[in-house]
């Protein structure tokens, strides 16, 4: 196969630390550790699909065999080494996909392969795909080995599932999380990719591409790719590139969600029909939709165009004026249900009509205040003409609804005395050590940078370690103690470090504080080889 007839992601494959795209701390570390000979017995790399893992393993390999030396690593005319690794034929470099051999035997083989040195290449490397689908069993074959391995031997391994892989795994390898491009550099990749290529593509049809592939540069050349083969030789235009990808401008949400607002249910069906007949999948809407409220709930904190791509002038301008007009609590109550029927969307098999009934009812939740005061308009009218009738019907809703409230004050403060008790963070952590809620406080403890902390609400910094379902889990939990709805928002503000590392904080400045005392000096003068490693509080 010649290179021109490759696709993208093959063709612009990285061959040195120098053409990765992003992780620029990462590869700064692991250039330094070969060329000062300490690199590690085994590399794991992490991260979301298409971000370069199996391509960093590569290089890694290439980087500890190139004839050239790592300062001098081959990127176009490849010695032998490289090259073989680069087509996975070398003898030394062995590429496993664990997907497809997850036993123990695999890896007693793998093993006993490892037990004889390398025949053309200074390092024996074993490189693992996916490697969190190995078995139990397998994993703790690799132990032994991969704590002290044959000085010619390293492991590379690579996953998308980190919290699959056991603990005892983890703590002998150098871990690097590789994050997810960020959407303007990887628009300058994308688009010096185009002038090497030789075709014209509208900087916004290269936005759309970036905002589809959320981070991955496989996804984005991918989507590149088929772009540029459905226009042939034509320029790419924004308008070209939502046919082929099925994608509908957010301008159209905003009117869709205009329209709600306005209470106009025929335009309302109408218009999200002309959406699903463009081919916005009905899961896909939902989560477009989720974006805007999102949007109309926070644009103050927002800028225009930001690092994402999300908003144009016009879009802005419209959202800005949507939110003006309308009270914030419409917005979050519209997320909630959102995501209600996000969570029922495989309980119906025709997923179409199940988006329409939802924005019905968003019509109905919206309008339910002007319903309610053409009821009381009506108790009116009818009153002149049967007032006896009339009187009794009203005595009777005013006997039911003195009952009601009564009921909701008395729910109010079972549920403001529920509350009382989960007033910060640390209220939240000690109700979950008394709900025996492990996980939950582990997750609170080391992953959350907590941003403000206020009643039913609680606003985090982003942090990519924490467990996909803790938001969910977190929220249902809130509800069973409280029986209140309570908001978890991911903020782009910096928050608090996590408690966890609060207390190594306080650990160390006590430690620092103790060897500074005369106590210290004493025992030193006594035995002068000791050493602090630990500070325990007396309990």
């Amino acid at each position: 196969m010649t290179k021109n007839s490759q696709v993208f992601a093959l063709k612009y494959r990285p061959q040195t630390f120098k053409d990765l795209v992003g992780h620029s701390e990462v590869s700064k570390a692991i250039y330094n550790s070969i060329k000062i000979n300490k690199s590690a017995n085994a590399f794991l790399f992490t991260g979301i699909r298409g971000i370069g893992k199996t391509t960093f393993a590569r290089i890694v390999a290439k980087a500890l065999n190139c004839e050239n030396g790592i300062e001098k690593l081959c990127s176009e005319n490849f010695c032998s080494n490289c090259l073989s690794i680069i087509n996975s034929n070398h003898i030394d470099v062995l590429e496993i996909d664990a997907a497809s051999r997850t036993g123990v035997d695999d890896v007693r083989e793998l093993l006993e392969f490892s037990r004889y040195s390398p025949s053309v290449a200074k390092y024996k490397v074993f490189i693992i795909d996916e490697v969190h689908m190995l078995s139990k069993q397998a994993f703790n074959a690799l132990l032994k080995t991969l704590e002290e391995p044959p000085s010619y031997l390293k492991f590379i391994f690579a996953t998308t599932e980190i919290k699959k892989i056991p603990i005892t795994v983890l703590s002998r390898c150098q871990r690097y999380n590789l994050s997810r491009i960020g959407s303007v550099e990887l628009f300058q990749y994308i688009k010096s990719i185009c002038l090497k290529e030789d075709r014209k593509v509208n900087d916004k049809a290269l936005k759309l591409i970036v905002k589809i592939s959320e981070g991955s540069v496989r996804d984005a050349l991918s989507l590149l790719d088929r772009a540029l083969l459905s226009t042939e030789n034509e320029e790419l235009l924004f308008e070209n590139a939502q046919k082929i990808f099925g994608y509908v401008d957010k301008s159209s949400y905003i009117k869709l969600l205009e329209l709600v607002l306005n209470g106009d249910e025929k335009s309302v069906l109408k218009h999200y029909r002309d959406i699903y007949i463009s081919g916005v999948d009905p899961s896909n809407f939902l989560n477009d939709f989720l974006e805007i409220l999102y949007f109309t709930k926070n644009i103050s904190h927002l800028a225009i165009d930001g690092t994402n791509f999300t908003l144009n002038d016009n879009d802005y301008n419209e959202i800005l004026s949507l939110s003006k007009k309308t009270k914030p609590n419409t917005f979050l109550l519209f997320w909630e249900y959102t995501l209600k029927t996000v969570k029922e969307m495989n309980l119906v098999s025709n997923k179409n009509i199940l988006i329409e009934m939802f924005l019905i009812q968003l019509i109905y939740i919206k309008n339910s205040k002007t319903l309610y005061q053409e009821e009381k308009k009506n108790i009116t009218i009818n009153n002149s003409s049967n007032q006896n009738k009339i009187f009794l019907k009203k005595s009777e809703v005013v006997s039911q609804i003195k009952n009601i409230q009564q009921e909701d004050n008395e729910t109010e403060k079972k549920d403001d005395k529920n509350q009382n008790k989960i007033t910060n963070l640390e209220d939240l952590i000690n109700t979950c050590i008394d709900k025996k809620e492990i996980k939950l406080k582990y997750e609170l403890e080391n992953n959350v940078n907590l941003v403000s902390f206020s009643k039913y609400k609680i606003e985090i910094s982003f942090n990519p370690k924490l467990n996909k379902d803790f938001v969910k889990n977190l929220s249902d939990k809130l509800f069973e103690w409280t029986n209140k709805r309570w908001i978890i928002l991911f903020s782009n503000q910096k928050g608090e470090i996590s408690k966890k590392e609060e207390k190594i904080i306080m650990k160390d400045k006590i430690m620092d504080e103790y060897k500074s005392s005369n106590e210290y000096d004493k025992i030193l003068g006594l035995i002068p080889d000791i050493e602090l490693t630990d500070i325990e509080e007396k309990k």
